[in-house]
């Protein structure tokens, strides 16, 4: 909709736009001796009104320009030669502009606003990230404003190379997104999929990456993620040099990266910043620990329940001496522990930081050994139940390690109604499952299924850097 030559009307339509909006603030502006008039837009919380009052409003009132018409040229360098500004025709656009925390200025007998880039509101500092912590390497992390995160971004990818293509999404909120790429790496296919499928989005509301991720996927249904997200700007800017590409949200401080693999899962913010050969080593112990954590509980029900012939006998002994007295079978043992310890490990991450963790390991001692001491679980059990959730902690990736979080329970129903059977059962639908997962046409367990020897060298092991 485009703008009137009547200063009164343009003013009258964009009250009415914001009316009921107590944060709008319209300033009137006029020149001493003179009739000219203009009026000043902005929304505050979102403007910078000391910037403001500096550069727009004192210059107005300043006698030295009375004598400059409004109109003047000179007098619109003059009086904004440090904001960055632009004019605009559209009304539509000036509300937008508004609504991201621009300045609108406009002039009497002008059919076009001059927006002045002038946006200062309460944000986050950058700090250290909270899941992807490292020991060695950077200690920032994305906060929630979109400019801040791209510019983390640029600062170690200085290379024209690097892409950032604005977009809009959400019919209602507007939300700034940027779909970032090395122009030289990224696979024009794979760019071209992600903007179409971004395109496809017609959600009202957009107000985390995650809103993008679940509606982008190509199998939303399925259990395991298909884009890897990460609140570290190295982890990105790494990612975007092997070929992939990053989707930065205003308001988010997670980014999105696609493509992603089952091994991405495995690899820890901190793994360039060690030595090759301990970070080799230590990705082969978080794959055994990543087994462990998903089959641990299940193989020792089947083991206990359908094959204690193959349990050496002093150890059978023992755990039969553990158990006498115990009420419940030991799959209904196996599935009130594991269930207590995810309630455990819930709430200790919805409680305050000062207590949630005490409240873990407390509930955690106290409960355990409560319930041995009363006879209702074993020993055994209990040890069996945390040492497959410390096993979990080892996958660096929060988000695959959800998977096999759930994935626990129905194999723990397997092994107790059909013992090694039920496991191997399990394992082989979970196996032709990722198989067939893709992550925009790229498979889920690539290089090794299908095997290529040339991409292995990031995957269960890591070359030296450069290599």
């Amino acid at each position: 909709m485009a703008m009137s030559s009547d200063l009164q009307e343009n003013e009258k339509r964009l009250r009415q736009i914001f009316e009921k909006c107590s944060d709008i603030v319209f300033r009137q502006l006029h020149f001493p001796n003179q009739s000219g008039r203009a009026v000043l837009i902005y929304l505050d919380g979102l403007a910078d009104t000391l910037e403001i009052e500096k550069l727009i409003i004192k210059p107005y009132l300043d006698s030295s320009h009375h004598a400059m018409g409004i109109h003047s040229d000179e007098l619109k360098n003059q009086l904004f030669a440090v904001a960055p500004q632009k004019l605009v025709t559209n009304m539509d656009s000036i509300v937008q502009s508004i609504l991201y925390g621009d300045s609108a200025l406009l002039f009497e007998n002008e059919p076009s606003a001059m927006l002045i880039n002038l946006v200062d509101f309460q944000h986050r500092s950058v700090d250290e990230p909270v899941i992807e912590a490292s020991i060695r390497g950077p200690r920032e992390g994305f906060t929630e404003v979109l400019r801040i995160n791209t510019s983390m971004i640029r600062r170690k990818i200085n290379s024209p190379k690097l892409k950032m293509e604005p977009i809009e999404l959400g019919e209602t909120t507007r939300t700034r997104v940027v779909i970032t790429y090395m122009e030289d790496e990224v696979d024009p296919d794979l760019l071209t999929e992600i903007k179409a499928r971004l395109s496809r989005i017609k959600s009202k509301a957009i107000l985390d990456s995650n809103y993008i991720e679940e509606q982008i996927e190509g199998t939303p249904y399925s259990l395991f993620p298909q884009i890897q997200n990460t609140e570290r700007p190295d982890t990105v800017a790494a990612s975007l040099m092997e070929g992939k590409v990053g989707i930065l949200v205003d308001g988010s401080p997670n980014a999105l990266l696609a493509p992603m693999t089952f091994w991405s899962g495995f690899q820890a913010a901190d793994d360039h910043y060690e030595r090759f050969l301990y970070v080799s080593g230590v990705r082969i112990i978080r794959i055994l620990l990543f087994i462990m954590s998903l089959l641990l509980p299940s193989f020792y029900v089947g083991l206990t329940t359908f094959h204690p012939q193959m349990i050496p006998a002093n150890l059978l002994i023992s755990i039969a001496a553990a158990r006498e007295g115990i009420p419940f079978p030991t799959v209904i043992e196996t599935f009130i522990m594991e269930i207590m310890f995810e309630g455990l490990r819930e709430a200790g991450l919805r409680l305050p930081q000062a207590v949630g963790s005490t409240v873990s390991i407390v509930g955690a001692l106290v409960i355990g050994e409560a319930a041995v001491q009363a006879g209702i679980i074993s020993a055994p059990i209990v040890i069996i139940v945390a040492s497959t959730g410390i096993a979990s902690f080892a996958i660096p990736r929060y988000s695959l390690s959800l998977p096999f979080r759930l994935l626990r329970f129905p194999l723990l129903g397997l092994s107790g109604t059909l013992g090694f059977y039920g496991i191997a059962t399990g394992t082989i639908a979970i196996l032709i499952h990722l198989c067939k997962l893709e992550s925009f046409g790229v498979p889920y367990l690539f290089p090794l299924a299908p095997f290529d020897k040339n991409k292995l060298g990031d995957t269960l092991y890591r070359e030296p850097n450069g290599n």
